[in-house]
């Protein structure tokens, strides 16, 4: 699942995304995890990736800003049922 999100992320930000890492319980197999798929995304400048809030609007995704940590973007996708996090 990660890897598909991956590549979806990489295709909606082109050369902004510089790499999409697998992060959280998730990333160590065998280890039992929250259903969640955490991802940690490396950009060239964070503030250019807010102009990409609609593309990822368009992958389901839903901007939160910093929610709570200054100097980072954060991403949901799957409302209450939340599948991954950016």
């Amino acid at each position: 699942m990660f890897e598909a999100e991956s590549l979806l992320i990489k295709t909606l930000l082109g050369g902004m995304a510089k790499d999409v890492h697998h992060i959280g319980s998730t990333s160590v197999p065998g280890l039992s995890a929250k259903p969640v798929i955490d991802m940690l995304l490396e950009v060239s400048d964070i503030n250019e990736l807010d102009k990409y809030h609609s593309a990822m609007a368009h992958a389901g995704y839903v901007a939160r800003g910093e929610n709570g940590i200054a100097g980072r973007r954060y991403f949901i996708k799957g409302g209450d049922q939340r599948s991954h996090q950016v």
